[in-house]
């Protein structure tokens, strides 16, 4: 019999599936690290919230761990690439706390405009402060969303409840979704321009960090209220505590921190600050949902074999999975490729399978394919929920199939439609294809241009025109800045024309020498891609 332990609190009624499916569990909450690698071998599967971590060393130690299942969105408390390497399925419950997450936004915001917490201090004090406080309205207000996807239109449906107007920064926001919503889709600077109330709803990437820096702080409308129940590191905290201190931004309600715990914060002491303990998903009826989730999601697994919701693998049966493998990971390759290449949002992805990839089940395949792709901008997205988070964005995707490829067995092509913008004028399609050669992915075709080459875990990628002596100059700068070359593939359109190189190299270049390179007169795009 399958054996489950449940290493942080969990609803009794999900103990009761486990154990209505034929599973065992054991509840042992609060193990230290030594403690849990001692007993973490006789467990097949394993329960966690956010309390605990099972890193590297633990699941070295889990001999017989199978499934790893988090009771909530975030596994940054799990090592996936650890667990992955050991054949640990990792899943989460990605949908379970949305309108939680949102409500409490909702009420941060009141919270803020109306300054409850102070009034609430200074009253039980026995002050009676009742000149001190003079709030604001938010119906009539704009509230400016910078994310509209899962939670983001939650928050927007309840702000138009209170007659809200919103405006919403999302690069994956269609138009037509936005007016489904009937949220105003805006750019960036727009929308900090004209805010009186900005919520964030985005996840934490490289894209996202410090998206609230002292410069966009300072394009906000006088008086804006600041609200995060999204991630820390969003916001530049010290450039929030001065925007309070001066009167400038009117109040922040801050439930996320760029170091959590947080005990200490210097936004702590600032004027008209409310903080709340990462309590987003802290409801009842979230946690019996996610719970629910997770504890059906383990079962399935460990009894049938299917899987539902993994971070580390496809979505398949056990009679399929040999042959698609190798399918899924080159489609998320591919897709990962795209979205690292694109920032400015697209409207249409299109995803070409050729030769013997047709027949297959493709499913997993796309959903493969659309995690990669929406995992630089998104964060934790996975093959379950990515196709639904590109239908909520509204943005196109067609399939298409053709049973003989020219030259390859199988060849799985991506096309992606990027969003015209001031930033981005041109938009445009960026093509990229891939097939497997013995078993190992393989990119063949970028911007329509043949080149054979490999996914490297981390690539130089530099679009160029084809001159003498820049291949040369290319690697005499990365020579000088003691950047190691592993691998170089190399197409063009013509010659003369447009060129593309792919380098593997064994370190990441600094934001100098990319910059460098960015600005030589023969490069028109140049970026350092992780695989």
């Amino acid at each position: 019999m399958p054996k489950v332990l449940i290493a942080d609190k969990l609803s009794p009624a999900a103990v009761e599936i486990f154990h209505n499916r034929g599973l065992e569990t054991e509840t042992q909450v609060g193990l230290s690290k030594d403690e849990l690698i001692d007993i973490i071998p006789d467990y097949d599967g394993l329960v966690v919230r956010s309390a605990c971590k099972p890193d590297a060393d633990v699941i070295a130690a889990a001999s017989n761990l199978k499934v790893i299942g988090r009771a909530g969105i975030g596994v940054d408390n799990i090592d996936i690439k650890a667990a992955t390497a050991k054949g640990v399925v990792v899943m989460n419950t990605p949908f379970g706390n949305a309108i939680t997450t949102a409500e409490h936004a909702i009420a941060m915001m009141f919270a803020a405009a109306r300054q409850i917490p102070a009034a609430n201090a200074g009253t039980q004090a026995g002050d009676w402060p009742k000149k001190a406080f003079m709030g604001t309205e938010l119906s009539y207000k704009t509230l400016g969303l910078i994310g509209c996807g899962n939670i983001g239109s939650r928050v927007a449906e309840r702000a138009m409840g209170l007659s809200m107007k919103v405006a919403a920064y999302d690069p994956f926001l269609t138009e037509e979704r936005a007016i489904e919503l009937g949220v105003e889709k805006v750019e960036l600077d727009q929308m900090l321009a004209r805010a009186d109330v900005i919520s964030l709803h985005v996840p934490y990437t490289d894209q996202t960090a410090n998206i609230l820096s002292a410069d966009n702080l300072a394009k906000t409308k006088k008086g804006v209220i600041i609200v995060n129940c999204a991630r820390g590191g969003l916001i530049d905290e010290a450039a929030l505590k001065a925007g309070l201190e001066s009167g400038y931004i009117s109040a922040a309600a801050l439930d996320v921190f760029a170091v959590e715990p947080a005990k200490e914060n210097p936004l702590f002491d600032a004027p008209n600050f409310i903080a709340t303990p990462h309590l987003g998903a802290a409801t009842n009826e979230a946690q019996e949902n996610v719970a629910l989730q997770v504890a059906e999601q383990i079962s399935d697994y460990l009894l049938s074999g299917a899987v539902t919701n993994a971070l580390n693998m496809p979505s398949v049966t056990a009679e399929e999975a040999p042959r698609l493998t190798p399918f899924t990971k080159l489609a998320e390759k591919l897709g990962n490729f795209a979205g690292q290449i694109t920032d400015f949002g697209f409207d249409e992805v299109v995803i070409e399978y050729e030769g013997e990839v047709s027949e297959l089940n493709r499913k997993p395949i796309t959903a493969a394919a659309l995690a990669g792709l929406l995992r630089p901008s998104r964060g934790d997205v996975n093959m379950v929920s990515a196709p639904s988070i590109l239908t909520e964005s509204g943005i196109k995707l067609t399939e298409t199939k053709t049973e003989e490829s020219p030259v390859y067995d199988s060849l799985i092509r991506i096309k992606v439609l990027t969003r015209k913008t001031t930033n981005n004028p041109d938009g445009g399609w960026r093509t990229l294809a891939g097939t497997v050669t013995a078993g190992r992915p393989r990119i063949v075709e970028v911007k329509g241009m043949a080149l054979e080459g490999d996914f490297s875990p981390v690539t130089l990628y530099v679009n160029n025109l084809d001159k003498p002596g820049f291949i040369g100059t290319l690697g005499a700068m990365l020579g000088e800045a003691d950047v190691n070359i592993a691998t170089f593939h190399l197409g063009r359109t013509d010659e003369g024309g447009e060129a593309i190189a792919l380098v593997g190299i064994d370190s990441e270049p600094s934001a100098n020498l990319l910059t460098k390179l960015q600005d030589m007169e023969r490069v028109k795009f140049a970026r350092v891609l992780k695989f």
